[in-house]
């Protein structure tokens, strides 16, 4: 009975009963480890862990999450699109002063996704999740009462800290929640968010809250950040971490550092990806920026143009929920070397093709648009990337791609400035879906290799 006593207790009877020679020489025995004692018990999973996550059901909270989270990114994203005229008379910009101001987010998010893919690494998805929301709730605030360019500029910035947190989180809780077989239905429901919450802020700040709230631009703006800040909320409340990564960070396990990079960047397949990722951010921008001017160039009057420039964001929506669900790792290649194929067709009837032609190519490039989460995929199985170091993979992603996607709006709107129309701007993009096109071979041989087991090149 005595042997399950506590020491104290053990100790204090010792001392009644005998000499402190005695106790002494008892004393290895007193501070021995106590049967169903608090030292012989395994360590407590952390409160916010979850065990066995791809085969519990609570994967399906944390993509609802997930999907909540990228909605507000894509409302706070284009809360200022629709209302630059109000704005810039308000704050007193020129068109280029908002300009520079909406692009400061880019600059700061191709400098900042590497750096918050190691901490994403470090701290888990749930705190990095937590803080890329919150940074992306806080710049909408900001976005509501910035009083002259500077605060404009310094608020849309901060979305360029929150974003890739998100971007490069999203991939690795893919990866951590759901098995090979569930991660495309999971990747094109999240994606479905941002286009929603776009098109939502683009056509409901005129329509609906503007005239809502008297024209106050501010409020407006204010309305799409609460839904980020509400995401952050449900957030808070509903994310859990994975039991095994818990442990990791908590614990002493090895985090993606500078290393980790240099490996990656050994692997054919990562580097295929990399090149990939540059030209489609290229193509994905420059078409998203100016795709209703060269409509309005085609002969659509404004109203028209900003119609149909909306249809392939909701055609995507469409191709988000079903085509990714096919997208098995075999497949993977195929599908991508299709929606290339639809966009080169596609950019070829926006240079020559008449006004029913034009708009089979809008439907078109919707259904590409998935084209992005598809080479995600084949990021996320490739060779020396798991969950420990995706979001390492996925920054030099979001980098490499964020530099593109500077770039194409950039070069589009030179070549319609030295051609004085969109024609030579319109070939370049069919340019770059060629190219893509013909990257899918080289990465067809890259998987093949790898699935040989030949070492990747120095």
């Amino acid at each position: 009975m005595t042997s399950h006593a506590t020491a104290p207790v053990r100790w204090a009877r010792c001392i009644a009963g005998g000499t402190r020679r005695t106790a002494v020489l008892w004393l290895p025995w007193l501070l021995r480890p106590i049967p169903g004692g608090r030292h012989d018990r395994p360590a407590r999973m952390p409160r916010h862990a979850i065990a066995s996550p791809t085969t519990s059901p609570y994967r399906w909270v944390m993509l609802g999450v997930l999907w909540f989270a990228y909605l507000g990114f894509g409302m706070v994203n284009a809360s200022i699109a629709p209302l630059i005229t109000p704005v810039c008379e308000e704050l007193g910009l020129s068109r280029s002063a908002m300009g520079i101001a909406l692009g400061t987010w880019a600059a700061v998010y191709i400098a900042a996704s590497i750096p918050m893919g190691a901490l994403l690494d470090r701290i888990g998805t749930r705190k990095g999740l937590a803080i890329g929301i919150l940074l992306i709730a806080f710049s909408g605030v900001a976005r509501a009462v910035a009083v002259d360019f500077f605060s404009l500029a310094a608020a849309v910035s901060v979305f360029g800290l929150g974003g890739p947190l998100l971007s490069v989180g999203a991939p690795k809780l893919i990866a951590q929640w759901f098995d090979a077989k569930e991660r495309g239905t999971a990747v094109g429901f999240y994606m479905t968010g941002p286009f929603i919450g776009t098109a939502f802020a683009l056509s409901s700040a005129n329509s609906l809250f503007m005239p809502l709230y008297d024209n106050s631009w501010r409020l407006t703006i204010f309305s799409y950040a609460v839904v980020a800040i509400a995401a952050g909320v449900a957030w808070y409340f509903a994310a859990r971490e994975p039991q095994d990564a818990a442990g990791a960070h908590g614990g002493t396990h090895k985090h993606a550092g500078l290393q980790d990079f240099k490996r990656l960047l050994r692997v054919p397949v990562i580097r295929t990806i990399l090149l990939i990722a540059l030209a489609g951010f290229m193509f994905n921008h420059a078409t998203a920026s100016w795709l209703a001017e060269i409509l309005r160039s085609r002969g659509m009057d404004a109203t028209g143009a900003g119609y149909w420039a909306s249809v392939p964001t909701l055609v995507g929506i469409l191709s988000s929920l079903t085509i990714p669900r096919f997208a098995t790792a075999e497949r993977r290649v195929v599908i991508l070397r299709s929606m290339y194929g639809l966009l080169f067709v596609a950019a070829l009837l926006l240079a020559f093709g008449n006004m029913a032609a034009i708009q089979t190519g809008l439907v078109m490039f919707g259904i590409a648009r998935i084209m992005g989460p598809i080479a995600m995929l084949v990021l996320m199985d490739a060779p020396r990337v798991d969950a420990r170091n995706m979001g390492a993979a996925t920054g030099m992603y979001f980098t490499i791609g964020e530099v593109g996607g500077m770039i194409g709006p950039t070069v589009i709107g030179i070549a319609a400035d030295v051609a004085g129309n969109f024609d030579a701007g319109i070939l370049l993009l069919a340019g770059l879906a060629a190219y893509l096109f013909c990257m899918t071979f080289v990465l067809q041989k890259a998987l093949a290799r790898a699935a040989s087991g030949s070492p990747p090149a120095a």
